[in-house]
């Protein structure tokens, strides 16, 4: 683990002591810089579970991720600099009221005085820790979320107005490790039921909003004001690639 090297990627400066304070801005940090994307996917480069080529990914190639790549890349981080960091699995509710398959996301609990939920890999969710042995309202960089207990597990809340709260996802403090999450992270590289392999998606967090290209759509949030392209070629979707994420394939 180059340290140095994966804060430099994040554009972190500060404090490595492990704390609230240090865990609350690598996690936010992490998200500004790094994307939750798919492209290997989609271009049948086999992800394979693997810390050390998580963070070969992110920190040398300058790339993202998903939840397996993103969340294992910053568990490595975090341990390196001294923080206890547990792997937890998670479900993801889908529209039929029923949870996708355990180990359909990966997501981490860090332990200091407390716990905190910790998730770099979700795409557009909480942008710092969540505590959580708390189930009251949570701030998390301007949303709001809860977590609640439901039969032999907990669920991660985001709170929108006007419409209640929506789940995120689903998850149990069942320690488990990264092997536990091959034969899913297998699935949605190829299976023609996993989101991952149906669309393009890339999209990071930034301080007003977040950015994303979603197949031929670049889609810019800002301050609760969403604006849709259509980018009408390969060369203008590579070109917002790069401008938008330092991406070049």
């Amino acid at each position: 683990m180059d340290i140095p090297a994966y804060l430099e990627r994040i554009a972190y400066t500060g404090p490595v002591t492990p704390s609230r304070e240090t865990l609350r801005r690598l996690h936010y940090c992490h998200l500004q810089a790094v994307p939750f994307e798919n492209l290997d996917i989609v271009r049948h480069r086999r992800i394979v579970i693997d810390p050390q080529a998580f963070v070969r990914k992110v920190v040398v190639e300058r790339r993202g991720g998903f939840c397996y790549e993103l969340n294992g890349a910053f568990a490595a981080l975090l341990e390196a600099l001294g923080f206890r960091v547990t792997l937890l699995s998670g479900r993801v509710p889908r529209e039929d009221g029923s949870d996708s398959p355990e180990f359909d996301h990966l997501t981490l609990q860090v332990d200091l005085d407390e716990p905190w939920l910790a998730d770099v890999g979700f795409g557009d969710s909480f942008l710092e820790p969540l505590h959580l042995s708390s189930r009251s309202e949570q701030q998390a960089a301007g949303k709001t979320f809860r977590i609640v207990d439901l039969a032999g597990s907990l669920m991660v809340e985001e709170k929108h107005d006007g419409d209640g709260w929506k789940p995120t996802f689903k998850f149990t403090l069942v320690p488990r490790t990264l092997q536990d999450f091959a034969a899913m992270c297998d699935f949605h590289q190829t299976s023609p039921e996993s989101f991952f392999t149906r669309r393009r998606i890339c999209s990071r967090a930034t301080p007003e909003g977040r950015i994303t290209l979603a197949d031929s759509k670049l889609i810019v949030t800002e301050n609760d004001h969403r604006q849709e392209r259509v980018l009408q070629s390969d060369e203008e979707w590579n070109a917002a690639l790069e401008q938008h994420f330092g991406i070049v394939l």
